[in-house]
């Protein structure tokens, strides 16, 4: 599953895809904080779908992710200088 660790491209030209569907990922696992630093801009806001081009079902799980590693203490809730 080194797929999940590529970098989110922001180009207007591409199509937008899901990873999640593209590689096959089921499971978003909230104890992997590396990956979910992806989803997170560099105040500690989540990206949005229409940026990171995630589907509603799994924008839905990756929220939830965040929320539970942020109540564990492994991702921050806000920050200035998070990456």
């Amino acid at each position: 599953m080194s797929l999940q660790n590529e970098p989110i491209v922001r180009n207007e030209n591409r199509k937008k895809y899901c990873r999640f569907k593209k590689n096959g990922i089921k499971y978003i696992d909230y104890k992997d904080a590396n990956f979910l630093l992806k989803f997170v801009n560099e105040q500690g806001k989540l990206l949005p779908a229409r940026i990171t081009g995630t589907s509603q079902k799994f924008q839905k799980k990756v929220t939830q992710a965040v929320k539970r590693a942020r109540h564990l203490g492994l991702l921050p809730y806000v920050t200035d200088s998070l990456k």
